[in-house]
């Protein structure tokens, strides 16, 4: 049996022997696939409770509150004529906005002229502020269609021309990727490429801080032993990878299967970056707790820096530069490259590349650690 193989087998031997690092490495990841896009199951915000402030008390302003009260995204809860009960609601969390309709608001519709109404929200939950402002204005906008349709008619011969005036051109939405346009199918299949990273890296730091804590390192100092090792840890990767881009995705109906190819070929890169990554910084740590201690804590710097829930360009210059360094920028970027928007692998050459640059890298510098 060569050098390489008997150390595959005993890292294989060392995880399944040992109850946390079972954990991390493949029980994590299925709760993690069950229960992190449960919140988001839904996809959209819907039925987001507000109340109309009607000072107006007219036909024009039960029309506008009717139309609220139909329109998907809103609740109407509550209809007063007083700003401060709609204020104690929104104070107690009751409702997330409000709308108000002032006493001249047919008036003014009436004579030709512009009323305004005011529209606001709750700005602590920023999803159901921006549901309930975005609805609202919708509604608004619903009755102000409605008032110009009717004047254009009295001024109009035909329906065509009324059509034309008043809107000359016509556009047509339609989402190509995210086609429910969610917020779990945005934002979950970029952070299980971190969960995957973290998780890797906590469970072969707590695996190194074990054996050195004990004083009892299992691998011969050679290079086969490292390499042996690595293509271990690397296969786990691979393995939870095939789980989520797989099995995951298709069970939560997420985008996925653009370019197989591609986002095989990024997999294989990914794990042996992160796996040689978890290898050179476990050689580092001294006790078990260690790895918990410190890559915890490094999970939402990284989501930031990667690019998927924050603007890279809102970044600090050196901030933009020193994110390259964590294997899950360029690999977030390029799994959902791949994976949900069907790209192919020269649009995704940069990403490829810092990959392929990261693990040599860290394989040379793990290399030399591990033979010091």
């Amino acid at each position: 049996m060569s050098a390489v193989w008997q150390a595959f087998v005993l890292t294989w031997r060392q995880i399944l022997g040992d109850k946390a690092a079972m954990t991390l490495f493949f029980v994590s990841g299925v709760i993690y696939s069950f229960f992190y896009p449960l919140p988001y199951s839904k996809e959209t915000v819907q039925r987001v409770p507000i109340a109309v402030i009607d000072q107006d008390n007219s036909a024009l302003s039960r029309q506008l509150i009717r139309y609220a009260a139909a329109h998907p995204g809103i609740d109407v809860v509550a209809v007063t004529a007083r700003p401060e009960e709609a204020q104690d609601l929104l104070w107690r969390g009751t409702i997330s906005g409000t709308v108000l309709i002032p006493t001249d608001f047919s008036y003014r519709v009436l004579a030709g002229q512009q009323p305004e109404i005011d529209v606001s929200g709750n700005g602590t939950y920023l999803m159901l502020n921006k549901v309930a402002l975005n609805s609202l204005a919708e509604v608004v906008g619903t009755i102000s269609a409605g008032v110009e349709l009717k004047r254009l008619n009295a001024a109009s011969p035909s329906r065509q021309q009324i059509d034309e005036q008043r809107q000359p051109l016509t556009t047509e939405l339609l989402p190509l990727f995210n086609a429910r346009e969610g917020y779990a199918s945005y934002i979950v299949p970029g952070v299980v490429v971190l969960v995957m990273q973290q998780t890797f890296l906590l469970g072969i730091g707590l695996l190194f801080g074990t054996w050195s804590s004990a004083k009892s390192f299992p691998y011969q100092r050679s290079g086969a032993a490292y390499v042996g090792a690595l293509n271990a840890f690397a296969l786990v990767i691979v393995l939870n990878a095939m789980y989520f881009f797989g099995f995951v995705f298709w069970w939560q109906d997420y985008p996925r299967g653009g370019n197989f190819v591609g986002a095989a070929l990024l997999t294989i890169v990914f794990a042996y970056c992160v796996a040689a990554l978890g290898m050179l910084v476990g050689l580092f740590f001294r006790t078990r707790e260690r790895s918990v201690q410190l890559l915890v804590a490094t999970s939402m710097p990284i989501i930031f820096l990667s690019g998927l829930s924050w603007p890279t360009e809102a970044l600090p210059p050196i901030a933009q530069q020193l994110r390259w360094l964590f294997p899950s920028t360029a690999a977030i970027q390029g799994f959902i490259a791949t994976n949900q928007l069907g790209a192919s692998l020269q649009e995704v050459r940069g990403e490829l590349l810092v990959l392929i640059v990261l693990s040599a890298v860290f394989i040379g510098l793990g290399w030399r650690k591990w033979r010091s």
